[in-house]
């Protein structure tokens, strides 16, 4: 694990947004354990990217140290023309390069988790496809994200896709600061969170 300070940035430098961005955004599949080696490249090469990274504690020989891991082994996204993909290439890092052909939900996807990382959210990598009731957060840090409810109770674990790679990222919510995303506040919704929901973004 690199020193924290050695880490490249998880969004490229002068990329503000997501969807601000000169090409569409590909998916990179990376060979093992060279995401950040490839983000630096593409950093070096002016390339837009985004690396989701989680921040993380490890122990080694009696010492803490706090470093950044990938929140998808082995994937990076990054954003740019034919020229672009043909330099992600050329860094020799990268096992293929996927083309994203529903872009906008992608934009989506990636624009929600880098919110929930700037915020801070505790993140746990999700490696399977969320199967369960679609919902969104109404109030606090992270109002307007979106995910699946996956576990119930008084805090539900809702997890932020990226449907291309079949996997995402999970976090606990207050059930009272759920809504369904369909805003049909059924009483499937109200048993799965455990609870009644509050459905106002008071306070």
């Amino acid at each position: 694990m690199l020193r924290f300070s050695d880490n490249p940035p998880a969004l490229s430098p002068g990329l503000d947004h997501i969807d601000h961005t000169a090409g569409p955004w590909w998916v990179a599949h990376t060979k093992a354990r060279c995401e950040k080696a490839f983000a630096a490249d593409l950093f070096a090469r002016r390339i837009a990217y985004f690396l989701p990274m989680l921040d993380r504690v490890s122990v080694s020989g009696g010492r803490r140290r706090r470093g950044l891991v990938p929140l998808f082994p082995s994937y990076a996204f990054f954003a740019g023309d034919g020229d672009a993909r043909y330099r992600a290439l050329a860094t020799g890092r990268l096992c293929q390069v996927l083309r994203v052909v529903d872009q906008q939900r992608l934009v989506e996807e990636l624009t929600q988790l880098r919110r929930a990382l700037d915020g801070n959210a505790p993140l746990d990598p999700y490696p399977h496809v969320a199967v369960g009731r679609r919902c969104r957060v109404i109030a606090g840090p992270f109002r307007g994200l979106e995910g699946t409810v996956v576990q119930g109770g008084k805090r539900p674990r809702i997890v932020l896709e990226v449907a291309i790679l079949g996997r995402g990222a999970a976090m606990e919510v207050d059930a009272g600061l759920l809504e369904p995303a369909d805003d049909t506040a059924d009483a499937e919704f109200r048993e799965v969170c455990g609870e009644r929901l509050a459905f106002s973004a008071a306070g």
